[in-house]
């Protein structure tokens, strides 16, 4: 075998502009996680308005803790299907009443 070598050749860098510098050192944007809007406020609303019908507590509503259930209640969290679906089901309502009207109107 041959030892071939290869010829070096010089790579040029080129400065970073400042631009590219501050776009470096940027931290990438979280987004932002879905929060909860007037239809989710007019849900917790409907809740709140059936447990207190049946005079039952927030603890008694079950598969959640009653300070998750308070959040839903006031509207600050979203309720998942799943979760709401349990929620009718314990309240003895169908899924469809806590849609009985456009909340943003």
């Amino acid at each position: 075998m041959s030892s071939a070598t290869w010829p070096l050749k010089a790579i040029a860098f080129s400065k970073l502009s400042k631009a590219d510098a501050d776009m470096k050192r940027a931290k990438p944007e979280k987004l932002a996680p879905r929060s909860a809007t007037a239809v989710d406020g007019y849900i917790g609303a409907r809740m709140r308005e059936q447990r207190l019908a049946l005079e039952m507590s927030q603890e008694q509503l079950g598969g959640v803790s009653f300070q998750q259930i308070q959040k839903y209640e006031n509207g600050k969290n979203r309720v998942s299907a799943e979760r709401l679906f349990g929620i009718c089901k314990a309240l003895n309502v169908p899924l469809s009443s806590m849609f009985e009207r456009d909340p943003t109107r």
